[in-house]
């Protein structure tokens, strides 16, 4: 089973960064580059335990349906989403949030296992994990750029 653990300080409060988190708008906003088309789920809005979204995006240069299944959500702490894709026995996103004095820690754990035995666990070396790394990272970004500025009431005040 691979491991990926990110860190990422945000200057906002830890509140904020986690509705960002799991804001359905800011989720495609991040995507923007692999982001096709929601089939199935919440569209906007934020997600919730048992939701489940279905979406197109194209990852390796192919358009894949995804589903996201949210597993919990113990506000404001954690949520834990599990993705089911094709090319993934187990795919497991664990993210956690820790308020400090001057704004907040997002902590993101990715457990996953790939398909297709040896030749999955080399394609996973050479470069899956660097791609899955890549996207979170991005992800993050867009997160801090919203939540450390007042870009984030575009996205959190039209949720009731």
């Amino acid at each position: 089973m691979a491991k990926i653990h990110v860190t990422t300080f945000v200057k906002a409060p830890a509140k904020r960064v986690y509705d960002l988190s799991r804001s359905v708008n800011l989720f495609q906003i991040s995507s923007s580059t692999t982001f096709i088309n929601f089939l199935e789920g919440p569209i906007s809005g934020l997600i919730n335990e048992n939701d489940k979204v279905v979406y197109q995006a194209k990852h390796f240069k192919r358009s894949r349906d995804l589903t996201l299944k949210i597993i919990s959500v113990n506000i404001p702490d954690q949520i834990t989403i599990q993705l089911l894709m094709k090319g993934f026995i187990n795919f497991q996103h664990n993210l956690y949030f820790k308020a400090i004095k001057n704004g907040s820690f997002i902590i993101d754990v990715i457990e996953y296992e790939t398909s297709f035995g040896l030749i999955g666990k080399l394609l996973d070396k050479i470069f899956i994990k660097n791609y899955i790394s890549k996207l979170l990272l991005h992800r993050n970004e867009i997160i801090k750029q919203y939540a450390e500025t007042a870009k984030w009431k575009e996205i959190l005040t039209q949720i009731k």
